[in-house]
């Protein structure tokens, strides 16, 4: 019986790794949108945390400091959005465990 209850858990261990790099993919492959400024400002970052656009609306574009400033919040709310995204994605693979990835 342990046997047999050793082979279910290894495939079940096998089948979580296989969902999980799927997961991964999947998450390198999503993408955010952080905005500030009324929407002023718009930065997408993909599941890497890497910009893949950014739009700045010419309003912003006179004074240096709050531009940089609100660069940096839609930066911020982006990178938000995609840990959370990566962690309910995680999630449904791991069944709750907290697993350090």
């Amino acid at each position: 019986m342990f046997k047999g209850g050793m082979a279910g858990m290894m495939q079940k261990a096998k089948q979580m790794q296989e969902d999980m790099e799927s997961v991964q993919e999947e998450i390198k492959l999503m993408t955010c949108e952080g905005i500030s400024a009324s929407g002023s400002i718009k930065i997408i970052l993909n599941g890497e945390y890497k910009i893949t656009s950014i739009n700045i609306d010419n309003s912003l574009l006179t004074d240096k400091e709050i531009l940089e400033d609100l660069i940096m919040i839609a930066f911020n709310d982006a990178s938000s959005k995609v840990n959370s995204a990566s962690k309910d994605k995680m999630k449904n693979v791991t069944g709750g465990l907290n697993l350090p990835f």
